[in-house]
């Protein structure tokens, strides 16, 4: 990874929600339908709380680091707190559950905000490094994963079919909270950042059954993902890099990353034979059912009457709102190759 050219990084703190949460899931729900079978299936060999049938996108870029799989901050104590720590929960917002309560969205699925992920890693410093020296010296060699965060801000007014022009005006204040958390960690010494983008939404078998519509120009006629869905994650992504540019020139000793997962992503939409997935682009491996095997009701872990396809690798979604394993390394090796990272000074 450039921008720490030839360093070598000994910690990943990861923020974010269902596309980092290596498990904390586990320790606030149990009984949520990514820690049931066929969840984890392909690698792990059983539900770790990823919600995917593998590893995700932050365990790629760990191992890319030569680091092990970093373990979720709940399932750790005091005593037990690792190099490397995971904050991210499923269902994480970057803006705080009264912000939602306010306007009457309801469907949240967890508090754990920013904010809070954030409190937690500051509740774990003393244990991290006792003096300011030795968490300077520490958070030089620490990669701090921003994300992906500020989907779900946008997931649950959507999934209550609110309008978009109401969703649209959420924008700026997720923007805001991520960069104040990233402004947060500065102070606290972090150094090195890695902020991703929303994916393109539009392509989720999720939305595609929320918002399915006989309207044939409302569909990307190459893709055949709803059109409107991804100029609004554009817009989110388009205003996250201003922001992060912005931080970069008020803090030039850092070193802000952007992780463009919107565009590693659309790759595989475009051509997804070209990367082996012949099973079906917009279609769950993992669903109850619809023409995108995809079913608010009868959700993929929920019931072992739903069941997977033989091959999750021949998939680019997983169950309807996750990716599968394979879609999430080819983002990653994008991502790692630079084809599709943006310094913010540049």
């Amino acid at each position: 990874m450039r921008g720490g050219v030839g360093q070598s990084y000994t910690s990943v703190f990861i923020f974010g929600d269902s596309l980092a949460d290596t498990g904390n899931i586990f320790f606030l729900d149990p009984t949520f339908h990514s820690l049931f079978p066929p969840y984890g299936e392909s690698f792990f060999h059983h539900p770790t709380g990823r919600c995917c049938n593998g590893r995700i996108i932050t365990d790629f870029i760990v191992e890319s680091l030569g680091l092990p799989l970093v373990r979720p901050y709940l399932g750790m104590n005091n005593t037990s707190i690792e190099e490397s720590v995971n904050f991210a929960v499923v269902g994480a917002t970057a803006l705080d559950a009264a912000f939602f309560e306010e306007r009457g969205i309801d469907n949240l699925v967890t508090n754990c905000s920013l904010r809070v992920q954030l409190d937690w890693f500051k509740q774990i410093l003393p244990s991290l490094c006792n003096t300011s020296s030795k968490c300077k010296e520490k958070f030089e060699r620490s990669v701090f994963h921003m994300g992906e965060i500020g989907g779900n801000d946008y997931n649950y007014p959507f999934f209550l079919l609110r309008s978009i022009e109401e969703i649209e005006t959420f924008v700026p204040l997720v923007i805001k909270a991520m960069a104040s958390a990233i402004k947060e960690l500065i102070d606290l010494g972090a150094v090195t950042f890695m902020v991703p983008g929303n994916m393109p939404n539009g392509c989720s078998a999720a939305y595609l059954t929320y918002y399915e519509t006989a309207d044939t120009e409302e569909y990307d006629p190459e893709t055949g993902c709803l059109t409107w869905l991804n100029k609004f994650a554009e817009y989110h992504n388009e205003e996250l890099q201003k922001e992060l540019t912005r931080i970069q020139a008020l803090y030039p000793h850092t070193t802000i990353i952007y992780a463009d997962y919107y565009n590693a992503a659309m790759r595989l939409y475009q051509s997804p034979t070209q990367y082996g997935f012949t099973g079906g682009t917009l279609t769950a491996c993992c669903g109850g059912g619809g023409p995108y095997n995809y079913n608010a009701s009868a959700e993929c872990g929920q019931s072992t009457l739903i069941r997977a396809c033989d091959d999750p690798s021949q998939y680019v979604s997983w169950d309807g709102l996750h990716l599968t394993e394979a879609a999430y390394r080819l983002i990653t090796n994008a991502i790692l190759e630079e084809t599709y990272i943006h310094h913010s000074s540049s």
